[in-house]
């Protein structure tokens, strides 16, 4: 029978060994875009993604709370029925970085995403689709917030 510390010691050298043949961190951070997450703003982060000014569709849905109780966990999710889509985003207006989720997809993944995220302030959450034809759709939702997570 293996021990605890025999199996966290050999689960960390089949870590080593995947990062060291670059395996393991190349999906992490393949589609990582430091500009866009560290991005002040809607327009400065959707310019870092390489899209145009975004139109409103009411084939995207933003969902989360009315009022979030607690600003550090708030759920917000993003879908669509629209066909053709090649990223989906969840961006808070009033936080420090706007950008809060990227989803990459192709088309056999259901553009349907969840995520839990801080919330600074009450603030519009924007549901934002990257369409393959270049186009940018979004949805929008105001969600209050009574305790903030970003250090409120």
């Amino acid at each position: 029978m293996q021990t605890r510390r025999q199996a966290l010691k050999k689960s960390a050298v089949v870590a080593g060994l995947l990062a060291s043949t670059g395996l393991f961190p190349q999906f992490a951070f393949a589609a990582y875009n430091t500009a866009a997450f560290e991005a002040k703003n809607i327009q400065d982060a959707l310019k870092a993604l390489g899209a145009g000014a975004p139109v409103e569709s009411k084939d995207i849905t933003v969902t989360g709370p009315d009022i979030a109780e607690n600003g550090a966990v708030v759920p917000l999710g993003v879908s669509t029925t629209l066909a053709g889509v090649k990223s989906m985003l969840i961006m808070v207006e009033k936080n420090p970085a706007s950008l809060t989720a990227l989803f990459h997809m192709t088309d056999s993944v259901e553009p349907s995403f969840s995520t839990r995220a801080k919330m600074g302030q009450s603030s519009d959450v924007y549901a934002i689709a990257l369409m393959g034809d270049g186009k940018v759709l979004f949805a929008k939702k105001e969600v209050k917030v009574t305790l903030g997570g970003c250090g409120g």
